[in-house]
């Protein structure tokens, strides 16, 4: 198939793909207008005779309630931080699909974050070692200082990371060539690692490991407002229906 002739079929098979599946009401409709958008624009200029995404646009709305805070137990988070702890047997691709888990999983970012985080932004052999996350209006420029599980793993990937000859500056890439990662590409690697320990979930995502991350916190006893600050949240809502989630809350 093409942009040219890809129909509406194509797109309820996307839909019903394991990887789509898990992806919250929100993006599933983010997604789907700019798929529209994009018909639209391909009709305007001549490609296409018709939008197939047009009927599946008028059938969905946004979501009027916040998705279901979703986490890890502690259980599962212990054995997920012993998973990606780093062999000496380990290929660099698996390497970094470790590190990848363990960035989520011990600094709380979102997937977009992920994606986007350069080489210079992971400072590992620094004391503490810490993300540096830039700013991206409206949101802040902020430090984060890794989880101590999170070191090894990304301190491996690292070192692999800066002799490894991949064009670009971006920590994590698909290939060598220094492709940008998807979203749907991390959302595969965390499910794996999931299904690795045992811990088999279709909700499995980047998002649940930085709510997992999110309550870690909250445990431990870190105030609210210092975790609020630490996902770089505008407001501490996230964090407020997290902590409703803790035994005594």
């Amino acid at each position: 198939m093409t942009v040219a002739n890809f129909g509406a079929d194509a797109l309820d098979g996307f839909w019903l793909d394991a990887d789509a599946t898990a992806y919250s009401p929100a993006t599933r409709m983010r997604y789907l207008k700019l798929i529209d958008r994009l018909c639209r624009h391909l009709v305007d200029i001549g490609i296409r005779d018709a939008n197939p995404a047009s009927d599946l646009v008028r059938g969905q709305h946004w979501p009027t309630e916040d998705p279901d805070a979703l986490f890890l137990p502690e259980d599962v988070d212990q054995r997920l931080q012993e998973f990606v702890q780093p062999h000496s047997a380990d290929s660099p691709e698996t390497l970094q699909r470790r590190a990848i888990v363990a960035l989520f999983l011990g600094a709380g970012v979102t997937a977009s974050e992920g994606r986007t985080a350069r080489f210079e932004d992971l400072h590992p052999n620094a004391a503490p070692p810490y993300l540096h996350v830039p700013a991206r209006p409206p949101k802040i420029s902020r430090t984060i200082h890794l989880e101590p599980f999170a070191i090894a793993p990304l301190s491996a990937w690292h070192a692999v990371r800066h002799d490894w000859p991949v064009a670009g500056d971006l920590l994590f890439t698909l290939k060598r060539t220094g492709t940008p990662i998807t979203d749907m590409s991390l959302g595969k690697i965390v499910r794996e690692a999931s299904a690795s320990i045992g811990q088999d979930s279709e909700d499995m995502s980047p998002r649940i490991l930085r709510n997992t991350y999110c309550r870690r916190l909250l445990i431990r006893g870190v105030a609210p407002d210092a975790v609020t600050e630490r996902l770089g949240l505008a407001s501490n809502r996230t964090v407020e229906r997290i902590a409703a989630t803790l035994d005594g809350a």
